[in-house]
């Protein structure tokens, strides 16, 4: 493909970034959904501090039906869901219309129960989705520098997700290598001083959490 401007590189790294926090916090959605159909009504509450997003919602029913449907709640899942469908529409002749297209079909889910009652495994298809979407993404993107700008994107996003959620330590280590392979393929700058930091945090293994906010703080200033 030659070289890639900065302009889509950083909308590579986008797509893959934006897919993934859909991906993550609609898992980690269905957990709190299930606390919050066991009568812990307020635990949206700590869902909101954990990733760091105000708390705009009124209750928990408010939570679950802005939180996941709305357009205007820019840190909804479905806001996000459509950033990474504007940047890979952008993008269609480096991922291919194949690989949006499940982007696409996870958009008409969202958009089918935005104004209904909604159960939660009538959500179930968008993980489908999202599974067919990183699969369709090896197979059909043959540029390397392409497929690496959207999986480094998507292995930070995930790996600042997995602390915020409090995922176990071996998670994380897992998808911090996976995420330091992808960096050192990409043609990105990036600081090798916040890197480095972060890896002697993550190397205390399970006290890592000793240095939480150090840690996050060191993950947004790699970029």
């Amino acid at each position: 493909m030659g070289i890639i401007s900065l302009e889509k590189a950083d909308r590579l790294f986008w797509l893959g970034r934006y897919t993934e926090r859909v991906f993550t916090t609609l898992g980690s959605f269905f957990k709190y959904f299930d606390r919050m159909l066991d009568s812990e009504d307020d635990a949206y509450i700590q869902y909101c501090e954990s990733i760091a997003i105000p708390n705009i919602y009124q209750d928990k029913d408010d939570f679950i039906k802005t939180y996941v449907f709305s357009k205007l709640d820019p840190n909804s899942i479905y806001s996000n869901l459509l950033r990474a469908f504007d940047n890979g529409i952008v993008l269609r002749d480096e991922v291919s219309t194949d690989v949006l297209a499940y982007l696409q079909l996870s958009l008409d889910i969202f958009e089918k129960y935005a104004d209904n009652n909604c159960l939660l495994y009538d959500l179930q298809p968008v993980i489908d989705y999202l599974y067919a979407f990183w699969g369709c993404l090896d197979d059909y993107v043959e540029d390397e520098e392409c497929r690496n700008l959207i999986k480094c994107g998507k292995y930070l996003e995930r790996l600042d997700l997995y602390m915020r959620f409090g995922y176990p330590y071996k998670s994380i280590e897992k998808e911090f290598k996976k995420f330091q392979n992808r960096l050192s393929k990409v043609r990105i700058g990036y600081s090798p001083r916040e890197l480095e930091k972060l890896t002697q945090i993550l190397s205390m293994g399970e006290n890592w959490r000793d240095q939480y906010y150090e840690a996050l703080s060191a993950l947004w200033n790699v970029f």
